[in-house]
């Protein structure tokens, strides 16, 4: 619980940044990424902002590789699959498993290569976004979009009772812990339920509490959020400029091109 994404962006020097400008940077690297038919653009796109995030937003490295981990290794997984299971034409080597041969072409390996390039620069991208910029600014971007009100107040109050409610049902499994409620499965079966229908309850009184509370400020439909206005610099407006330069040539130079 100590160390939140929120955490890490309210401390990140990229924080006190246009934010209209990481939207932007993000928006074109998430487009650029799954646009392109090259391996090599996603690729591109998952160093430039894994470096920016790192370097620039001042996020320790073993922080950043322990949050990419998950991912990835679920992306790999499924890289491995389209490798063997998609794909046609010559095999660049295969083998028998049960009298099934299984086999790798050259059209599939090109396939689990590009997914696995997109999938890293679209998590790299929405990485940096979340590490340098704290949600709360995030929702005066979209309040700025003119998304509707109520969209937009959902989701806060949703992302601020998550956090609220992991602390209390980490609190309540610590407690049971030490009561020995999870020494067998039927025990632990048991504290599960109770776990899970004591979340619901505390849920349901928590939404009361603050259906009062917002009433009782004379609360009229809408929430009003800080947004600060921060300027753009010529040195960051430079150095997009230079990035979106760099992926458009990578992108336009790199069309056609299979790894293997």
């Amino acid at each position: 619980m100590a160390h939140m994404l929120d955490d890490y962006a309210v401390m990140s020097p990229l924080r006190y940044k246009n934010n209209w400008l990481k939207v932007a940077i993000v928006t074109f690297g998430l487009l650029v990424g799954v646009s392109s038919n090259s391996p090599l653009v996603p690729f591109l796109i998952a160093i430039c902002m894994s470096f920016a995030t790192i370097y620039f937003g001042k996020i320790p490295v073993s922080f950043y590789l322990k949050i990419l981990v998950a991912p990835a290794g679920f992306v790999l997984v499924s890289a491995v699959i389209i490798a063997f299971f998609f794909g046609e034409g010559a095999k660049l080597f295969s083998f028998n498993l049960f009298d099934f041969t299984l086999g790798v072409s050259s059209a599939g390996l090109n396939m689990a290569l590009l997914v696995l390039a997109r999938t890293l620069g679209g998590m790299s991208c929405l990485f940096f976004l979340s590490l340098t910029t704290p949600m709360i600014e995030l929702f005066s971007v979209l309040k700025a979009t003119k998304l509707p009100d109520s969209f937009i107040e959902v989701s806060m109050m949703m992302y601020r009772y998550i956090f609220v409610f992991l602390e209390v049902a980490i609190a309540v499994q610590y407690a049971q812990s030490v009561r020995l409620g999870y020494k067998d499965f039927k025990t632990s079966f048991r504290s599960m339920v109770m776990l899970s229908s004591n979340l619901f309850i505390r849920s349901w009184e928590q939404g009361e509490k603050i259906y009062i509370s917002m009433n009782s400020r004379c609360y009229d439909g809408k929430l009003i959020m800080l947004d600060e206005k921060r300027p753009l610099k010529k040195p960051e407006l430079i150095l997009t400029m230079a990035y979106f330069v760099l992926i458009i040539l990578v992108f336009y130079f790199s069309r056609g091109i299979s790894v293997f």
